[in-house]
Parts: C-alpha cells; structure tokens; sequence
C-alpha cells in the first residue's frame, strides 16, 4: 500500500519503492537494484525469475535448490558441475560405492522403449542415447570409448576388439599380433 509522500516497500530492502524504480513481482514491489536472486545475487527480470515461499531465485539457483536431483538433470548438454549445493542448503549425499563394470546390459522393456538404462562396458554407468556408442556389439559412453592400453579415443573403423576389451588397431597389432623377425 502506498504510504503518504511515497510508494510502496521494497519486499527485499524494506525503504520505500518510487514508481520510477519499481519492479513488481508476486505482488510485491522491488527496487531495480534489490531485485536479486537470493543465493548469486545476479540481477532478475520477468523471463529468469522464480519465487518459492516468497523468495525470489534466478531459474538456475532455484533448479539447483528445488529441482529434481541426480543424474541426466545437469544445466545442459555435456554439464560437469562439482557444486553439490553447500551454499543453497543442500546436504550432500553419502558417497555411493563405485562402479564395476558389467557386461550384461539391462533389456527391460523400460530400457528398451526410453533407453538409457544399459551399462557401459567400461565404467559400468548407465548409458543414454544421446552419449551412447556401439562397438564390439555392446554400449561406450562416447568418452569410454577409447583403446585400453593407450587411451586413444576411437571410431567403428578404428577399433579392434578382443575378449570384450577394445583396443586401437596399434596396441592391438603390439600386444596381440604375430611375434618375431620382421614383425613390428
């Protein structure tokens, strides 16, 4: 409500809010420079705003806080994040046990209509379509998907397989090809 000889009060600030200045949101008003997320303090407008019990967040901070948690919700293709949420108040989790790899993917009928639930032959993660490579008639991370002995990474035309381990073609013809006079 506005007060005599102002405007409204800042819902972050509390000082009174001229119309000049004004940012209005939730039914609140805003000064222009107090319209901040909570957590990084960037600067918001209508488009990059989101509010949770009467806080206002950047989308980002908000997804981080109260989005869905675990793998495949990163902010993007290809995201590597170690920020586990500290700051936002977010427990971390205890550390799970690592992964062994495994060479039976699993075939449910989940798995097989959304994808993403086969293990990668090398590190044992689940592999989704959009990071998935076949070779040797099984599922690679694209990253996975490198010779075990040097660490080359590979192509269909490049690979060479041997008791389920894949392999470049030089480190193949080195530890596995034929031995002696005139042989590499």
């Amino acid at each position: 409500m506005p007060n005599w000889g102002g405007g409204n009060k800042c819902g972050a600030c509390g000082r009174t809010v001229y119309h000049a200045e004004e940012v209005q949101c939730d039914g609140r008003s805003f000064h222009r420079c107090c319209f901040l997320c909570m957590v990084c303090r960037k600067n918001l407008d209508s488009t990059t705003v989101a509010i949770h019990d009467a806080e206002v967040y950047c989308k980002s901070c908000y997804g981080k806080k109260y989005g869905p948690k675990g793998y495949g919700y990163g902010q993007g293709a290809g995201t590597l994040n170690m920020d586990r949420g500290e700051r936002l108040g977010i427990k971390p989790e205890s550390t799970p046990s690592p992964h062994r790899p495994t060479t039976s993917p699993n075939t449910s009928k989940f798995a097989q209509k959304f994808g993403g639930a086969e293990k990668c032959s090398r590190c044992g993660d689940s592999v989704y379509a959009a990071e998935k490579v076949i070779g040797a008639g099984k599922p690679w991370h694209k990253n996975c998907f490198r010779c075990a002995k040097c660490g080359k990474s590979l192509e269909s035309t490049t690979l060479t397989e041997k008791e389920g381990e894949i392999y470049c073609k030089g480190c193949y013809a080195k530890n596995f090809g034929p031995k002696g006079f005139g042989y590499g």
